[in-house]
């Protein structure tokens, strides 16, 4: 629940209770705080518990379409888009496509064309009086 909360939040968070609560009263929040998510996390696992009792092998199909749902919330488009769409071949995200296949055979050499020069500029820009 708090996996993301680190030692730098942590200081902050206690600093912030010593100034709003002060010395005398902190250690007493930080107990009931404590106890109170221990209580309510009993309370889910026993709730977590009392349903797969009730239900048995029902509970894993119920959790199927769940853990489903989760790997497809994880999922970037790109990754969405390659599962779904193109059958897990990522080739035309990452360019690598298939080589054709090369052949033993030799092929028939023809001639080179020759290089085609490209037309030169005219030496002086033409002048149009009429169009300025």
């Amino acid at each position: 629940m708090f996996a993301n909360v680190g030692w730098g939040e942590m200081l902050i968070l206690v600093i912030a209770g010593l100034v709003i609560l002060g010395p005398e009263r902190l250690p007493g929040a930080i107990r009931w705080t404590s106890g109170a998510l221990r209580q309510a996390r009993d309370y889910v696992s026993g709730a977590t518990s009392q349903l797969r009792e009730d239900l048995g092998p029902e509970f894993d199909d119920l959790r199927e379409p769940l853990n489903e749902l989760n790997k497809l919330r994880g999922m970037t488009p790109r990754a969405a888009l390659t599962k779904h769409l193109l059958d897990g071949d990522d080739s035309i995200f990452t360019g690598k496509f298939d080589k054709p296949e090369t052949s033993t055979e030799k092929p028939v050499s023809s001639p080179a064309p020759q290089p085609v020069a490209p037309p030169e500029p005219p030496a002086t820009t033409p002048f149009d009086s009429d169009a300025t």
